[in-house]
Order: C-alpha cells, then sequence, then structure tokens
C-alpha cells in the first residue's frame, strides 16, 4: 500500500503555460482526444497492445508481467481517472497527471515515484516555445505515462530499443525505463539550446553590422524563452538530489546511477542557458554601441560642416553691415575677392580635418 503524507503530491498548477499552445491543442479546442496503449515486457519479449476501454487492463494486470500503460490526450478526464482508478493510482497522484499546467516536479511517496516535466519545442521561430506536459508515475512492476499531446507513436525511440531489447525488461528494470524517459525529454534540450545560440549569433553579428530596434525585440523573446526553459529544468537538479537522499527503495542501482548522471545534465543545462542569456545581454551591448557610433557620426558630421561654415558666416555678417564708410566695398573686384577668400578658408578646413581623419566612416559595414 502507498502511504502519502499530506500534502506530499497536491497540484501545483502555473499560473501560465511556459511557452505556447501547441498546435495540436488549438484545433482540439485545448485537449487533444484521450488515447490508451500499453506496453507488455513478456517472456517472449515486448508486445504493444492498443486499448480503448479501461476493463482491456484487467487481464494485462492480472497476468503479472511489467507493463508500461501509455495516455496519450487529455480531453476525457473521466475515461483517465478511471483508467488510473482501475491500475491502483491513489488519489492525491492524480491530480498532478492531469491538471496542466503543473510546476516540474520529481516526488517519491512510499513505493511510487511521480515526475511531471515539460517537453519544449519551437513553434515557428527558435524565439517562440511550446511547451506539452507528460507525466510519469513509477509503481511496483508498472509504469504509467500521461502525454498532453498525442504522438503518431508515444516514445518512438526508446519503444523501438526496448522492443529489441533481450531479455525484454523485467519488474526491477521499470526504474530505468523511467530514467531513460525523463533523459530523453532532458536531451531534447540540447538542440534547442544549440538554435538559440546560432539565433543570438546572427543578432549579435546583425547588431554590429546594421543595428535595427527589431533586433533588441528578438534578443528580448530569446531571454524570454531561456528564462522559461531556466525555470523549467532548474527544479529537477534539487528534487532528483532529494531523490537520491531519501534511498527509495523502488529505485535499483543502476536508476540510481542514472539519476545520478540526469543531475549532471541538468546542471549543463543550466548553464547552457546562463550562458546564453549573456549573451542576450551582449547583443543588446552591441546594438547599443552600433547606435552609439552612429549617433557620434551623425554629430560629428554637423560639427564638420558647422566648423566650415562658421568663418564664411563671420565673413558675410562683416560685409553684410550697412555702415557708410567700409572701404572694401569701392574695391572694383572686392565681392570677386571675398567670394575667393571664402572659398580657401573652406578648402582649407576641409584639408586639414581631413588630415586629422574627420571624414572617416566609423559606422561603414564590415564584412
Amino acid at each position: 500500500m502507498i502511504r502519502t503524507p499530506p500534502d506530499s503530491l497536491v497540484s501545483r498548477r502555473l499560473e501560465e503555460r511556459p511557452g505556447q499552445l501547441p498546435g495540436q491543442l488549438f484545433i482540439h479546442g485545448g485537449a487533444a482526444p484521450t488515447r490508451l496503449s500499453a506496453l507488455r515486457f513478456g517472456s517472449a519479449g515486448m508486445v504493444q497492445i492498443s486499448l480503448e476501454r479501461p476493463e482491456q487492463l484487467d487481464p494485462l494486470i492480472a497476468s503479472g508481467d511489467p507493463l508500461w500503460v501509455r495516455l496519450q490526450g487529455l480531453a476525457d478526464a473521466v475515461l483517465i481517472r478511471a483508467i488510473l482508478q482501475r491500475l491502483g493510482v491513489p488519489g492525491p497522484m492524480q491530480a498532478p497527471l492531469i491538471d496542466t499546467p503543473q510546476r516540474t516536479r520529481v516526488d517519491a511517496s512510499g513505493d511510487a515515484v511521480l515526475v511531471v516535466i515539460h517537453r519544449l519545442g519551437f513553434a515557428r521561430t527558435p524565439a517562440q516555445l511550446i511547451s506539452e506536459q507528460v507525466g510519469l508515475l513509477l509503481l511496483p512492476n508498472l509504469l504509467i505515462s500521461l502525454e498532453e499531446v498525442p504522438k503518431q507513436e508515444s516514445f518512438p525511440q526508446l519503444t523501438r530499443w526496448l522492443a529489441n531489447l533481450s531479455p525484454p525488461p523485467s519488474r526491477e528494470d521499470l526504474d530505468d525505463v523511467l530514467h531513460f524517459l525523463i533523459d530523453e525529454l532532458l536531451d531534447e534540450l540540447f538542440p534547442i539550446l544549440e538554435q538559440f545560440s546560432d539565433l543570438l549569433d546572427r543578432l549579435e553579428e546583425s547588431a554590429l553590422r546594421n543595428p535595427k530596434p527589431k533586433l533588441l525585440n528578438q534578443s528580448y523573446q530569446a531571454r524570454v524563452s531561456l528564462r522559461r526553459i531556466h525555470h523549467q529544468v532548474w527544479p529537477l537538479r534539487h528534487q532528483i538530489l532529494i531523490l537520491l537522499r531519501t534511498n527509495q527503495r523502488i529505485l535499483g542501482p543502476e536508476a540510481r546511477k542514472g539519476f545520478e548522471d540526469m543531475e549532471e545534465h541538468v546542471r549543463l543545462i543550466f548553464e547552457n542557458t546562463e550562458l546564453l542569456r549573456h549573451q542576450c545581454d551582449a547583443v543588446s551591448d552591441a546594438y547599443m554601441a552600433s547606435t552609439g557610433n552612429r549617433m557620434n557620426q551623425v554629430m560629428k558630421t554637423l560639427t564638420i560642416v558647422s566648423s566650415i561654415f562658421a568663418p564664411l558666416t563671420f565673413i558675410a555678417g562683416i560685409y553684410g553691415m550697412n555702415f557708410k564708410v567700409m572701404p572694401e566695398l569701392n574695391l572694383p573686384f572686392g565681392y570677386y575677392f571675398a567670394l575667393a577668400l571664402m572659398a580657401f578658408i573652406a578648402m582649407l578646413q576641409t584639408y586639414l580635418l581631413w588630415r586629422r581623419g574627420w571624414f572617416e566612416d566609423w559606422t561603414a559595414t564590415r564584412r
């Protein structure tokens, strides 16, 4: 019998989904149809069975073979609760599996381990995340997975590996299957982080070459997505450490070793997200530096124009005065002399400023 302490497995819903709603859920009005299947690990090998009613689970449970029951879609909550009840799942463990969106968690109670994690992916661009909740529950001789979004095949790579495994997983190997499931969900984050790294590299280069305000918006969206990944992954490290320290009986030595490696993976993902968040700051700094250089170039151009025309304005102002006694007004070629003097001064100033490097464009595109 599984004993659960008070408030140990209560539902911990998030205020908002860690990412956008997947397109499949939009089609089905926010909850996809529920599908039921099972993997039976018998002496002859693994058998995959599609089920339609909870009653069809009774022969599988009675056989005593290890089972992996897979539920996809949360539209029919009544059916899901009936299936979980038939499998002997306590009521306090049902709510965290069904309620969405849940906080990332790894909880253990007696002979049960409950894991809730979000499978993250991209919508249209790397800056727009989507999230799909995946709940996992390990019981003696039973593993249950509940996916929010149905796939054509649930965990296809792991399923094919288990099908070719000889001998098939035994009762004691279900904890290893749980570890492989969590590890697969975490491994999916590394390609996502690589795409974020490529995106930020392109944004930083664009910010240096041709800074535009939309670059800051894209950098902000990437930073928000990285923060969501950080919030989803980081709690796992602490909770996995607690799981290992409590020395759960349901976890064998190999599974414990796998969870120790998983803790290292979580730490690596956390460090990568922190580095990428600093790279977002680098994009902002590059943008501000580039726009500052452009503003300096504009101010330098205005300064050059003012420096050249200031003495010309001074000469024009002197000879524009209305005094009766101005000797230069009676010169036959005084007008042409004044124009020549102004042209000479303008060319002299232009030459001096050019020698000092004032005409160099510091904002030119660099290839």
